[in-house]
């Protein structure tokens, strides 16, 4: 073994070179999985601190026992606790205070007229609360609310909507309301709540316009007096609140919080880089196999003659695994140095693209160092361990060759083993997309789809490197003949090193495909369900925005260019037990205005105790026109419904509906999500929009949109979302850039005396580095062209998945001019990748080159 040790080390030494490409390709993935790590685990300590730093002088939370969830969200709708509680509460012995916590969506509009927030993270207003020790929020500058209309909000909005202490401003809650900046406020320290953004109005104020009816609030903020624990508060509370009423500790309260961060952003946002990180390093375990291969194959007679001179298989074998391990461990722990660095750069880029991160000390548990470091060493040996084998198969006969015949890449084996697995692939993916539809079948058909490219690579690659090659003879005359059949020697070769750039390709083909086809989707929606001529909405996305007016709606109705105007709200209920989303809106506006397929029953027969649902929802719930179905409301009421109509498709208007008096007693917060408009007949849409803005502009000015604007506006996120894949998937292209680098730097250090022989014959410098760059564009290709392929395959197999698992019709859309970009990036990133290769090849030394053996 000490043999072994030291052959390792010398050629370590001597050919550092060699291994450049492998260190940087550890190096960069186990730098990104350590980033993400540190990363997560600092936001979430981050979090906790300031939650409870928000929140330490809140001994117990009073609020409803039972919440409403329905199906995509994590978060219950509770009913509002009566405000006469406090009283109550606050003659309990060991109770200091207690204060009502109202709270609501309201959106501020900033200087420049746009809204402030609403792109996710909720836009919250509520009553200011007098008690500072109760208060989240801690005021920082000016005074607290005193008079109507007089309001605090988080610094953070303030700053974001350049807004300062006696500007005044709308507040979209979502009638529009006239407020006065008194004061900026911090929570825990920070200048918000992440990008949540806080009004904080008088009591009356948030009564007035937050609440259905006075003398209701979220919750009972409760403070301790001295020597009482909030076990022992929670404990003297619980005997005095009345039925479905619960307290909580504070802890208990930010904790809560705190998992609702965790689960609605940073676990999505971690898992989201995580599995990035896992591409760049599958990525990375191709290039790290090809170049431990060539290594081999180029040391073939040195490893001959070490069996000659007695070396045992184990001992070759082990020099090679011992160079592995070197350079992963070496890579491995400059890729945490450089995880830390990426963390600690994010620490202090998130606060400047509008994202705070929360002060403190970058956060490295024992986790997030060990397991990057485990994984970079175990993809390092890993991918090294075939090789490794082969070279202690050596036999030492191999010394008498020139050099090593490779056949793998015609193997009848592999040719089988590889149409077998693509077969089992196709048999998998079909059946869990059309027979039995099945996202999980789907994902296994997926995996085994690309095992059947890996595998059947090399047997691809010498027809694929022909046929794209082919031009290359009538361009590049002699040049491109030469680096076709470069390209052409080794196809096991050519193989690992285009599979790389394969892997990256394939994923960012499948973003584009299935980001095409959601915007289809969501054309094909607009288009079959709404019959409007505009749409009325506020651009937001998850909790964030404050929705619209629901007198917006009627406003409309009275201009003489609209036909019809009906808003959409949203309500929640159980309907027998099982929390669902409601659509409350005009069901006879509805119907003119949207296609509802095929209905059943009569949608103008609601009245206050009537009940619409899809045909898909009926069948779930065994329900059809005529029968009877229990709703629960969450201010704790039940009232039995009759269902008085199924109609064929929801799409835009959700899966059941009832009628605005139905749910008026039973409201919080009343908004709309939207407001469809129909012209009368020979009003032009340019007419018609703009008196419709007009009025839009009294209710919080928001959006007007054609059908054709409101499809592309929905669909806005998705470009944002690739955009971040593109941004997060380049780490995995530039792995795969590295690769072929690398496979072209060792190839020409085995071909030097070829090289050499080239340039004696009468080839230019010019020539040779164009044949090199070349050689590395048709691999490139080969990667693009299959990466290509095989992305498009998979994004189809998403959608269709997805089109089976849920009740939303999916349309699948290939968009030839993304990919069309995505090919030409590709051969420029092989073109790329040749440059440096290509120079180093027009450097040779000619009489040192033909000496070489």
């Amino acid at each position: 073994m000490n043999a072994s040790v030291r052959l390792s080390v010398s050629s370590l030494r001597d050919h550092k070179r060699r291994f450049a490409g492998t260190f940087l390709a550890v190096f960069l993935g186990v730098a990104f999985l350590a980033g993400t790590l540190v990363m997560g685990d600092t936001l979430r300590a981050g979090f906790d601190s300031m939650f409870g730093n928000a929140t330490s002088g809140t001994g117990a939370v009073v609020r409803s026992a039972d919440a409403i969830t329905t199906p995509g969200e994590s978060q219950g709708v509770r009913r509002p606790v009566d405000t006469a509680l406090v009283n109550t509460l606050e003659q309990v012995p060991g109770v200091a205070a207690a204060a009502p916590d109202i709270e609501g969506a309201g959106q501020l509009v900033g200087k420049n007229g746009e809204p402030i927030g609403g792109k996710g993270p909720p836009t919250l207003a509520g009553n200011w609360i007098p008690d500072a020790k109760l208060n989240p929020y801690r005021l920082a500058v000016g005074r607290v609310p005193q008079q109507s209309g007089e309001v605090v909000v988080n610094r953070g909005a303030a700053k974001k909507g350049h807004l300062k202490i006696g500007d005044t401003t709308t507040l979209r809650t979502p009638d529009p309301v006239k407020v006065t900046i008194v004061g900026l406020a911090t929570f825990g320290g920070e200048d918000g709540m992440a990008q949540v953004t806080f009004t904080g109005m008088t009591r009356a104020d948030a009564e007035k316009y937050l609440t259905a009816r006075p003398g209701e609030a979220a919750s009972i903020k409760v403070r301790a007096g001295p020597g009482v624990s909030e076990k022992e508060l929670v404990d003297r509370l619980s005997p005095v609140l009345p039925k479905g009423v619960e307290a909580i500790t504070g802890q208990a309260s930010a904790q809560e919080n705190t998992d609702m961060i965790s689960s609605q952003f940073l676990t999505i946002f971690t898992t989201f880089l995580l599995v990035f990180s896992g591409i760049a390093l599958l990525v990375a375990t191709f290039s790290i196999h090809n170049t431990f291969a060539i290594v081999v194959t180029q040391r073939t007679r040195e490893n001959a003659l070490l069996r000659a001179l007695g070396a045992s298989r184990r001992q070759v074998t082990a020099t090679t695994l011992i160079e592995a391990t070197a350079v992963a461990m070496t890579a491995s722990a400059a890729g945490l140095a450089g995880g830390i660095g990426i963390a600690a750069g994010l620490q202090a880029l998130f606060p400047a693209i509008g994202f705070p991160f929360p002060d403190g000390n970058l956060v490295i548990s024992a986790l997030s160092m060990t397991l990057p470091l485990a994984v970079g060493i175990v993809v390092c040996l890993g991918s090294a361990l075939l090789p490794a084998a082969r070279a202690g198969r050596t036999a030492p006969l191999a010394a008498l060759r020139e050099t090593a015949v490779d056949t793998s890449g015609v193997s009848r084996t592999r040719a089988v083993t590889g149409m077998g697995v693509a077969a089992l692939a196709v048999a998998t993916t079909l059946s869990g997309v059309l027979v039995s539809p099945s996202i999980w079948m789907a994902g296994a058909g997926a995996v085994l789809a690309l095992v059947a490219f890996v595998v059947l690579g090399p047997v691809a690659s010498t027809t694929a490197v022909r046929i794209l090659g082919g031009p290359l003879d009538k361009l590049r005359g002699v040049t491109g003949g030469l680096a076709r059949r470069n390209a052409l020697r080794s196809p096991k070769r050519t193989a690992a090193t285009a599979s790389a750039l394969m892997i990256g390709v394939a994923v960012v083909s499948l973003f584009t495909v299935f980001g095409a086809s959601l915007k289809a989707t969501m054309d094909q929606t607009v288009s079959r369900s709404f019959a409007g001529d505009v749409a009325v909405s506020t651009p937001s996305f998850g909790a964030g925005g404050s929705g619209l007016s629901p007198r917006l709606a009627g406003a409309i109705q009275q201009l003489p260019e609209v036909d019809t105007a009906v808003g959409l709200g949203r309500g929640v209920a159980k309907v027998d037990g099982r929390g669902r989303a409601l659509t409350v809106t005009d069901p006879v506006a509805l119907e003119r205005t949207f296609d509802l397929g095929k209905v059943d029953g009569s949608l103008r027969a609601l009245g206050t105790d009537g009940i619409a649902l899809t045909r898909a929802e009926a069948d779930k719930q065994h329900l059809s026109t005529g029968d009877r179905a229990q709703l629960a409301f969450t201010d704790g009421k039940k009232r039995t419904f009759t269902v008085r109509a199924v109609y064929g498709q929801s799409d835009l208007a959700g899966d059941y509906v009832i009628t605005r008096a139905a749910w008026a007693p039973h409201r919080t917060q009343d908004s709309d999500t939207l407001v469809a408009v129909s012209f009368k007949a020979g009003v032009s849409t340019d007419a018609g929009k703009a008196a419709v803005q007009r009025v839009a502009d009294r209710y919080g000015s928001p959006e007007v949109q054609t059908r054709s604007e409101y499809a592309q506006s929905s669909a806005g996120g998705i470009d944002m979302m690739l955009t971040l894949v593109y941004a997060l998937l380049a780490l995995a292209v530039l792995i795969a850039l590295l690769g072929i680098a690398n496979t072209l730097t060792l190839a020409i250090h085995e071909r030097t005396r070829e090289l050499g022989l080239l340039r004696a014959v009468g080839q230019t410098r010019r020539q040779l580095r164009a044949m090199v760059r070349w050689e590395s564009v048709l691999v490139a290709a080969f990667g693009t062209a299959g990466g290509l392929g095989l992305g498009t395959f998979l994004g189809w197999v998403l959608v269709k998945a997805s089109d089976g698992a849920g009740d939303s019709a999916f349309a699948f859309a290939i968009p030839p001019t993304q990919l069309a970009i995505v090919a030409l990036v590709g051969l420029a990133a092989g073109a790329l990748a040749g440059l440096r290769p290509a120079r180093r090849a027009a450097r040779l030394d000619v009489l040192r080159a033909i000496a070489t053996e």
